[in-house]
C-alpha cells in the first residue's frame, strides 16, 4: 500500500510516524499519483485530484484535501468509485472571521493607503481620502455559515449593522434574528451594503459571481472583502469598481492562481489590499491542518469509513 502526500507543507517524517500503524508506504509525490497500490492522497489546496489521476489509482480509499473546500476534488467521480473524500471542516474559522473584520476596519479606516501615502513622502490626515465611521457602515455578508456567522458576530460587537445572503438560510432563522442579523436577497445584499465579505463556497453557481453588474448595485464608495475563493470574483470587474469610485478599497486574501506568477501576476491597483491566502493561519490552525488529514487516513485504513471515522462521504 502507498499513501501519497502531496501537500508540500505536510511534515513527511511526522505523516511516516503517524501511518506507521496502517504498513503503508508513506511518500511525497508532487504529481505522479497513479498505481494499483495506492490507497490515499493528501492534496493541497493548489493541487487537484481529477478524474485522470483516478482512474489510475484502482484501490484508492480516501482522498483527502488540506483546504476547507472540495473544488480541487473530482467529488462525483469519487462517488462513482465510492471513494471517501474528506476535508476539514472548522479548523480556521475563527482565524478566517478575524482576518475579514480585521481588513474591513483596515479599509474603512484607510489604514494601508495612509501607510503607503507615507512611505511616498506624504504627511497628510485625508491621504486616502474621505474615511468612514465604523458605526455608519451596513456589512453585507455574502454566505452565512460557520464563518459568515462569526464574521457578523464580530461586526455586530463593533455596532456595525449586518445583512447576509444564503440562498440555504430562511429570513426567519432564529440565529440570525438572535444575532441582529437581517437575511435578505442577493440584489438586496448588494444595494443595501456599503461593506461586503464573501464566505461562499466555490461551485458552478458562485463561479464569477461578484460581477461588475452586481458591483454597480452597491453604494459609491463601498468596500469588499473577499477571503473565500478567487474564481468567486471578476477581478477586472473589481479593478474598474476601484478605479471609477464604486468601490472605495477591495482586500483580497485569495486569488485566481495562486501563487501569482509571471504569466499570472497578482493585480495591482492603489486601493486594492492583497495578501497571500493568510487568513486561515495561525500556529495551532496549521497544527490542526497538516495533522488531521493524516489522522483520518490511518484510521480508514485501519478500520474502514462506516462506522468508526468520521470522514465526509462524496455522496454527502
Amino acid at each position: 500500500m502507498r499513501v501519497v502526500i502531496a501537500d508540500p507543507d505536510i511534515d513527511i517524517d511526522l505523516a511516516r510516524a503517524i501511518l506507521e500503524p496502517t504498513g503503508a508506504a508513506t511518500v511525497f509525490e508532487r504529481d505522479h499519483w497513479s498505481g494499483e497500490d495506492v490507497v490515499a492522497i493528501v492534496v493541497s489546496p493548489f493541487g487537484e485530484v481529477r478524474a485522470r489521476e483516478l482512474e489510475n489509482c484502482p484501490n484508492l480509499k480516501i482522498v483527502a484535501t488540506t483546504s476547507k473546500g472540495v473544488d480541487n476534488i473530482d467529488v462525483e467521480f469519487c462517488q462513482l468509485r465510492d471513494v471517501t473524500v474528506w476535508h476539514p471542516m472548522d479548523y480556521c474559522s475563527d482565524e478566517v472571521a478575524d482576518t475579514a473584520v480585521t481588513l474591513l476596519l483596515a479599509l474603512l479606516r484607510g489604514t494601508v493607503f495612509l501607510d503607503r501615502s507615507v512611505r511616498d513622502g506624504q504627511w497628510h490626515y485625508a491621504a486616502a481620502g474621505p474615511l468612514k465611521r465604523i458605526d455608519e457602515t451596513r456589512l453585507g455578508v455574502l454566505g452565512y455559515g460557520i464563518i459568515g456567522r462569526k464574521v457578523a458576530a464580530r461586526a455586530r460587537a463593533l455596532n456595525i449593522a449586518v445583512s447576509a445572503y444564503d440562498p440555504y438560510v430562511a429570513a426567519d432563522d432564529p440565529g440570525a434574528i438572535g444575532a441582529g442579523v437581517t437575511i435578505v436577497d442577493l440584489e438586496e445584499l448588494f444595494t443595501t451594503s456599503n461593506a461586503l465579505s464573501v464566505h461562499v463556497p466555490l461551485d458552478e453557481s458562485t463561479r464569477k459571481l461578484i460581477s461588475a453588474e452586481l458591483l454597480a448595485l452597491m453604494p459609491q464608495g463601498s468596500v469588499l472583502i473577499n477571503l473565500a475563493r478567487g474564481e468567486i470574483v471578476d477581478i477586472n470587474a473589481v479593478l474598474d469598481a476601484l478605479s471609477s469610485g464604486r468601490l472605495y478599497g477591495a482586500a483580497l486574501d485569495v486569488l485566481d492562481v495562486e501563487p501569482p506568477s509571471p504569466e499570472s501576476p497578482a493585480p495591482k491597483h492603489s486601493r486594492l489590499i492583497v495578501t497571500p491566502h493568510a487568513g486561515w493561519y495561525s500556529e495551532r490552525s496549521a497544527r490542526a491542518l497538516f495533522r488531521e488529514p493524516l489522522e483520518v487516513i490511518r484510521d480508514v485504513l485501519l478500520f474502514g469509513s462506516d462506522g468508526h471515522v468520521d470522514v465526509l462521504r462524496a455522496s454527502e
